[in-house]
């Protein structure tokens, strides 16, 4: 009987540690005791016993909550999860061009807590890769800005300068997802833009400044950011087209070991080369990728794509023609 009691207990206390953790403004006694179905006098006990644990609980005007800058949440992992968390380390080291100090800390802190020493290394010398490198002091504090935004669902204004603009313009969004870019060492925040009234992907790096707001939204119930992203080929979401791709021999193979798209379709041609299909998000971010296989690919569709890969040929043609 001591055992479930104990367990229940330990049950309890985990949930309102989850509860309050995620209600940014707290709550109160008779609000946690409804929760969990037990009285107030319980509740007191528990929020002590979080307190003794390490929990950094606040109180202000009778209500309770968590100090999520201070929280530190603790994760038991075995060895095949380490080796995938030291996946993701060393795609995070490739990834990061600037030190950002949460990614390293991060780091620092997981490597400490592995017994395996030799992942541990590993994941300190990834840690240390990234610190080695510059800080921009205007992005991590705009980064810190837009999770706070995010997470207690707060609206921010920013500065953002557009790369086809000649100078910055105010806007205020309400975040809805931060993602990252697959192919190159960029962060990306999607959410409400108040001046289109629209969903719009804004590249944080070019955001210059950014302060939260007063005010406080809800991300709409029927918003699925991995439906929004499903076609993209990077972290654009704009119209669908079919794009085919021919690869020369000399590279089918390179092609095959890989998934590129979630909507790919591969078939394998008599000459040894093999046609790759995709339906992406339009033709801006896919661009670049095609133009990095050179001449061993040929752009069958969309024509708009052919002729913009044709141009930037003849470009460098004429640069090297009399080289």
């Amino acid at each position: 009987m001591l055992e479930t009691r104990s367990h229940s207990k330990a049950s309890r206390l985990r949930r309102i540690e989850h509860k309050l953790y995620n209600t940014p403004n707290g709550l109160s006694a008779v609000e946690l005791a409804k929760y969990c179905g037990v009285d107030r006098r319980t509740i007191y006990r528990d929020i002590l016993a979080l307190e003794e644990m390490g929990v950094p609980v606040w109180q202000l005007d009778g209500r309770f909550g968590i100090d999520r800058d201070s929280y530190q949440s603790t994760v038991r992992l075995n060895l095949n999860e380490t080796v995938a968390l030291y996946f993701a380390a060393r795609l995070l080291a490739h990834h990061s061009d600037e030190n950002n100090p949460h990614v390293v800390g991060a780091l620092d802190k997981i490597a400490a807590s592995l017994p395996d020493a030799t992942l541990s290394a590993h994941l300190s010398h990834a840690a240390d890769v990234i610190r080695t490198k510059p800080m921009r002091a205007n992005y991590v504090q705009t980064l810190e800005t837009l999770t706070r935004a995010w997470a207690d669902r707060q609206a921010v204004q920013i500065q953002y300068w557009a790369a086809e603009r000649e100078h910055p313009e105010e806007r205020v969004i309400e975040p809805y997802f931060l993602e990252v870019s697959r192919f190159e060492p960029a962060s990306y925040v999607l959410g409400h833009d108040r001046l289109r009234n629209a969903i719009r992907t804004f590249k944080v790096e070019r955001i210059q400044r950014a302060e939260l707001l007063p005010e406080h939204y809800e991300i709409p119930a029927d918003f699925d950011p991995y439906a929004w992203l499903h076609s993209s080929w990077a972290i654009m979401a704009e119209e669908e087209v079919e794009v085919r791709l021919r690869f020369a021999p000399q590279v089918a193979r390179r092609v095959q070991e890989s998934v590129w798209h979630h909507s790919q379709q591969l078939e394998v041609l008599p000459d040894g080369g093999c046609l790759l299909t995709m339906r992406v998000g339009g033709i801006r971010e896919i661009r670049g990728w095609v133009l990095s296989w050179g001449a061993d690919v040929e752009v069958l569709a969309p024509q708009e794509l052919r002729a913009q890969v044709a141009a930037e040929g003849q470009r460098l043609a004429a640069l090297y023609r009399h080289s």
